[in-house]
């Protein structure tokens, strides 16, 4: 009778560990997935869209992830097969560099441009 008691209680705590496991990856999914342009549906996210495209691009993150990619190495990955586009936040580096620098350049220049204005009157 014990040993029967011990084995449901490691059959038990087994079945808990692994659901936390999937609920974590299912987590790291929707994070990576919601970061991620979807190629098909304009102004979507992979994470929103149901089309054909964003369902297997979450099954493979679901694989990248079970083979222990991290978040980046699957990021890489993608960038290097459809490129810098599908990621909403690209990094800076040279091919990104103005994308990072217009948008503050133009709140400078609308800042002294507002300040010019109030002085004036």
């Amino acid at each position: 009778m014990k040993k029967i008691k011990f084995i449901l209680y490691i059959f038990s705590f087994t079945l808990i560990f692994l659901n936390s496991l999937k609920a974590e990856n299912f987590d790291q999914v929707d994070k990576i997935s919601k970061n991620l342009r979807c190629l098909i549906c304009q102004g979507q996210s992979v994470y929103d869209s149901q089309s054909d495209f964003a369902l297997s691009m979450k099954i493979l993150i679901q694989k990248k992830i079970n083979q222990g990619k991290s978040e980046n190495e699957i990021y890489d990955f993608l960038k290097n097969k459809y490129g810098d586009w599908i990621v909403y936040d690209p990094e800076l580096n040279k091919n990104t560099f103005l994308l990072w620098v217009i948008p503050l350049i133009l709140f400078v220049f609308g800042g002294i441009l507002i300040i010019r204005k109030v002085s004036i009157k």
